[in-house]
């Protein structure tokens, strides 16, 4: 059980005014947390047609249809109008739109205002963290992110959830821990049904966040393929230790990827095709070309984009993770599936714990998959 709260825990003070930039499913989902916490929440989105219905019906007939929303939230497509007095932010925009849109809104935030990043993902070419792009574009800010396993619709309905609140610690956060935005950002999110936990490995937390959408598409090739349960663990157990490994070549702490923005994430987002990431593979698994998945409907998956930038972090790090290596070259190296996986399967024999220093040669033969699965 959690620990009882002491008394100087009640200094610290939520943020009253929050601001949401993206009107999406889980931008949606996220200011529907922050005003049943009983804050005022402006969730700022591009579509009048959204905003307008969430305005008059409180609902978003887009990305969360049918769920109710709180009458208090409100939605503007008018960035100025929703950030200016704001006491905190939430950037919740996909990952190839983080860098354009926090650089939309610099001369709106003033310097010193807490902005969480809600959006996982690695981004191309530079190998930066989303917090770090962020950071970079809005340089007086107090960069942070939000992450865990956390699905919008789920969340939206009031089912109980929990994430993690991340932040950098700077000096006076560490003596003073109970007014640092990490602790005042996860008591205004915190509700009835929804609790924040608070971490000051921001490099880990994001780590998580965003390795294990790509191990969910390897879950779910492998499941579309009909391999089973003792598979999808190998992969999940074996996914988490590449988190892991490249989280700890960023400067963050393997033990934050045993937590809610890690184990918990991956082991949600591995388990049900309420992901993107996991519908995408198994549909991959069962056959389907890329450009019929999801009914040749144009979804991004974070996980598919970031496949890329996360093999080449790793590869500039010298970090070893062949899952991330794998589906990479599936999506986008063209490897076949079943050649791919039985590759990974043979790799050389190895110890587990790091300290173990062994290495012998698989004598399986890669070149098939043999067992429940169809892709021998």
């Amino acid at each position: 059980m959690d620990a009882e709260p002491q008394s100087d825990r009640l200094e610290t003070r939520p943020y009253s005014r929050i601001a949401v930039i993206g009107a999406g499913a889980w931008g949606t989902a996220l200011a529907s947390v922050g005003a049943r916490a009983g804050h005022q929440v402006r969730l700022i989105g591009r579509d009048p047609a959204v905003v307008d219905a969430i305005n008059r019906t409180a609902r978003n007939p887009r990305y969360l249809q049918g769920i109710p929303l709180p009458n208090a939230l409100k939605a503007t497509t008018d960035p100025a109008e929703a950030l200016v007095g704001a006491d905190a932010v939430l950037l919740v925009v996909p990952s190839v739109a983080v860098r354009e849109t926090a650089r939309q809104v610099r001369a709106l935030i003033p310097a010193g205002t807490p902005v969480a990043v809600c959006t996982k993902g690695i981004e191309p070419g530079t190998g930066l963290l989303m917090s770090q792009v962020v950071a970079e574009e809005l340089r007086d800010a107090r960069v942070g992110a939000i992450s865990g396993p956390t699905f919008a619709r789920e969340t939206a309905l009031g089912h109980f959830t929990a994430a993690t609140v991340a932040f950098d610690f700077t000096h006076a956060d560490r003596l003073d821990p109970y007014s640092s935005p990490a602790a005042r950002l996860a008591l205004s999110m915190s509700t009835g049904f929804f609790k924040a936990y608070i971490s000051d490995d921001l490099v880990g937390v994001e780590i998580g966040g965003a390795v294990k959408n790509v191990i969910a598409i390897a879950c779910g090739m492998m499941t579309g393929a009909g391999f089973a349960e003792n598979t999808r663990a190998a992969l999940i157990t074996r996914g988490m230790d590449e988190m892991k490994q490249l989280a700890e070549a960023l400067g963050g702490r393997r033990e934050t990827v045993t937590g809610l923005a890690g184990a918990g994430d991956l082991t949600l987002t591995c388990s049900s095709q309420t992901s993107r990431n996991m519908s995408l593979g198994v549909q991959l698994g069962q056959g389907t070309p890329r450009a019929a998945c999801f009914d040749g409907k144009p979804v991004v998956v974070e996980g598919e984009v970031n496949a890329v930038s996360i093999v080449e972090l790793a590869r500039r790090l010298k970090v070893s993770i062949p899952i991330c290596e794998t589906v990479h070259s599936i999506l986008h190296g063209g490897a076949d599936i079943g050649q791919a996986f039985a590759e990974l399967w043979t790799r050389p024999i190895q110890g587990e714990p790091r300290a173990l220093d062994i290495l012998l040669s698989h004598p399986a033969q890669a070149g098939q998959l043999t067992g429940g699965g169809d892709l021998a």
